[in-house]
């Protein structure tokens, strides 16, 4: 742990001094600078509060007895109607020091559209802000984005990732961005070029399959040369099998693989870090507590030498772990930025 503290120190220093154009940081402009934004699914359903299971139905799995995820949720197969396990999954994530939950959406009338309100009220009585993270629903056109966010912008949303942003032209998501005023809008994109060209304040990457956080420091360096935040997407791993039968594996390495993805994030210099994510069984990249059931389902026994039952919720405190670090850099960037003032 001591050898950890020591690389993560080393990290802090070196992402202290800025570079060449990056932007100039304001340290009272926080909610703009800093934030751990945790992607969050609020789909999921069980026959006492929904009729029947959803989500943990997928790829022929038949709940309870098997699932769709290559964990087992410390929770069960939980409903996220249940105000009470919402309760629960906001607590998590304030103490995983998450300041903003990005909660997926898909389109009006979807059952993410009707549980929205709910997740909103619990995350702000947890002190947290929430995201819309627009997916690529039926239909979805950048106006019709438009008009989506602002009739949700009352709820307090200020933040908008738009997942597979490639889908419309450059042109369409310029003239949608540019009426959407102060809500911030990022681009699902590791293309800062591709993101300005659509008129997006941002980009983030969610996948944490395909990127593995070496390319975050070229990423980041291009987004504050155009003036553009950059919001990068860390995650414990990946392991969608059970689910959809995709046999790549990111393996999570007893805790490794999200450690060096959180190092090469702060040390890019990242405005936002995004967590790939909460919730995501089916993809297994949640971070929310599992449990040992036994096979074919894996836990997280020996995360960071933790066993047992300690290692449930061993990736919540990772995240609280990292959280801190990155607010350590923040700060240690901002006291050099404002001496060379």
């Amino acid at each position: 742990m001591r050898r950890l503290a020591l690389a993560v120190s080393v990290v802090l220093l070196t992402a202290a001094a800025p570079q060449a154009g990056a932007r100039a940081v304001d340290p009272g402009t926080s909610q703009e600078q800093g934030d751990v934004a945790v992607f969050y699914y609020p789909w999921y359903g069980n026959p006492a509060y929904d009729g029947e299971f959803r989500h943990w139905t997928q790829n022929g799995n038949e709940p309870p007895a098997s699932i769709a995820s290559a964990y087992f949720p410390a929770r069960g197969t939980y409903s996220s109607a249940d105000r009470t396990l919402l309760r629960e999954h906001m607590q998590d994530l304030q103490d995983a020091g998450a300041t903003t939950v990005v909660v997926s959406w898909w389109g009006p009338g979807s059952i993410e559209d009707e549980r929205f309100a709910a997740v909103v009220a619990e995350a702000q009585a947890h002190g947290l802000r929430v995201a819309l993270h627009v997916e690529p629903y039926a239909g979805r056109t950048p106006a019709g984005v438009v008009s989506a966010v602002e009739r949700l912008r009352p709820l307090g949303i200020g933040d908008v990732y738009v997942y597979d942003s490639g889908n419309a032209s450059d042109e369409e998501w310029r003239d949608a961005n540019a009426e959407l005023g102060d809500v911030r809008v990022f681009a699902h994109t590791a293309l800062p070029g591709r993101a300005a060209a659509g008129g997006f304040d941002g980009l983030y990457t969610y996948d944490v399959l395909t990127y593995n956080g070496t390319s975050f420091g070229r990423m980041c360096a291009g987004a504050r040369k155009l003036g553009l935040l950059c919001a990068p997407s860390v995650g414990p791993g990946f392991d969608s099998r059970r689910a959809t039968g995709d046999p790549r594996v990111r393996p999570r390495q007893h805790g490794a693989t999200y450690d060096r993805m959180w190092e090469r994030a702060i040390a890019a210099q990242a405005d936002v870090v995004t967590v790939t994510s909460y919730n995501e069984w089916h993809e297994g990249t949640q971070i929310e507590p599992a449990r040992m059931v036994g096979a074919p389902y894996r836990c997280y026994d020996g995360a960071w030498g933790l066993r047992g039952p300690a290692a449930e919720r061993a990736y919540l405190a990772r995240t609280a772990f990292w959280a801190d670090a990155f607010g350590e850099r923040l700060a240690q960037y901002r006291a050099v930025a404002s001496r060379r003032r």
